[in-house]
């Protein structure tokens, strides 16, 4: 029998801010443009969090078939480790999806902005067939390529559309830098996992790279990450507080440090959730900045 906190557990909460950031920089960004919705701004938070926690369920049901959870470090892994059977974890994973359709279809209704419908469908099979199906793109390297578009452009994009009914260059340059920054996530993940991945046939970027690449593409992610909010403040009618968010680089310095050093395995646990921390606090002091202009 599958505990409350196993399954908590297997839905990677620590993972939960790559979804919580865009929203919040894609609110910010319609406050700043005068047209925020608060309604819409929270169904685009319980469509990102679902959808984010039916990919977590997903890529534990996948890998877990498939043989590559088997021996793992870092979180649970419900199918890998044998806590909870695969049906129930897929079902579990359309469960989550089910109530980000809901609450997707909502925002649709309340905007009028009927290309969410695509993007949403999209952002399920995006999630699904990241680990799942014959072909899975996670095991062709691309992994970091989709969460770049689905959890910055898009998030930050949808979110900020859904409220202004309006494409900005402002929102672009928050869904680069929610998207960065997200991939940096997954890039410490595969780079934790990257010998087993290599062992058993699952080709993420982090194999290709080899690991003195990986640990470049995490900083490059950083950077272009923090280069943003200061592309934001110099454009002509940019918010000209989105500097603050400079001050999320104080969380960055452990993570920077244990990657350059050489961390591996397990020692980089603490630099997925620090990396986690980052994006949240980023969000937190960008959200800020733009709101103050």
């Amino acid at each position: 029998m599958t505990t409350r906190e196993q399954w908590i557990d297997g839905a990677r909460p620590r993972t939960l801010p790559a979804s919580i950031a865009p929203v919040l920089v894609g609110t910010a960004i319609a406050y700043y443009e005068g047209s925020v919705r608060p309604v819409i701004a929270l169904c685009a938070l319980v469509v990102a969090v679902a959808f984010q926690v039916g990919a977590n369920y997903s890529n534990d049901y996948s890998d877990g078939i498939r043989g590559t959870d088997d021996t793992r470090v870092g979180p649970v892994r419900l199918v890998g480790q044998g806590l909870a059977t695969a049906s129930a974890v897929k079902r579990a994973a359309f469960m989550a999806y089910g109530v980000g359709a809901t609450a997707g279809l909502l925002m649709v209704a309340l905007s009028g902005v009927w290309l969410l419908i695509p993007l949403g469908l999209a952002s399920i099979a995006a999630a699904w067939f990241y680990t799942g199906g014959n072909v899975p793109y996670g095991y062709r390297a691309l992994g970091e390529v989709f969460v770049f578009v689905f959890f910055g452009l898009v998030a930050v994009v949808g979110t900020a559309t859904s409220q202004t009914e309006r494409l900005t260059t402002l929102g672009m340059l928050g869904g680069v830098a929610c998207g960065a920054l997200s991939c940096a996530i997954l890039v410490a993940n595969n780079l934790r996992d990257i010998e087993q991945d290599a062992k058993v046939g699952k080709r993420t970027l982090a194999v290709v790279l080899g690991d003195s690449g990986t640990r470049e593409l995490y900083r490059t992610c950083i950077l272009v990450a923090y280069a943003m909010p200061v592309v934001m403040t110099t454009m002509t009618d940019g918010p000209r507080f989105a500097y603050i968010s400079l001050l999320s680089l104080l969380y960055a310095r452990r993570p920077l440090m244990a990657v350059a050093g050489g961390a591996h395995g397990r020692e980089l646990i603490p630099v997925l959730v620090g990396t986690s921390r980052m994006l949240l606090f980023f969000a937190f002091y960008l959200t800020l900045g733009i709101s103050a202009s």
